[in-house]
């Protein structure tokens, strides 16, 4: 904060906000932040494409959706699991 002296002679404080630029790169309780945009999307597909090539991009798609489609069924087996335990606990 900024020391601030106002038209009317009172003191005050400024507050300023960091800039975009200034937050980039900062950690959030998540993990880092990723801002990306669409050249660096552009840039990061072109990086894809050399290291695995045109023909190889759409099995490696495939087994990447068959992957997050097997992750979801598992976390809602396991949601479910949980919920009956929680219902049988409850009613016992």
């Amino acid at each position: 904060m900024r020391r601030l002296v106002t038209p009317g002679g009172a003191p005050g404080y400024l507050a300023v906000r960091p800039s975009w630029r200034a937050l980039e790169g900062r950690q959030t309780r998540k993990g880092f932040a990723l801002n990306l945009g669409p050249t660096e999307l552009i840039i990061v597909l072109a990086i894809v494409m050399l290291l695995f090539g045109a023909a190889r991009l759409p099995k490696l798609a495939r087994s990447l959706g068959e992957s997050a489609r097997e992750f979801k069924n598992a976390t809602a087996a396991m949601d479910s699991v949980n919920e009956r335990r929680d219902s049988e606990s409850s009613t016992s």
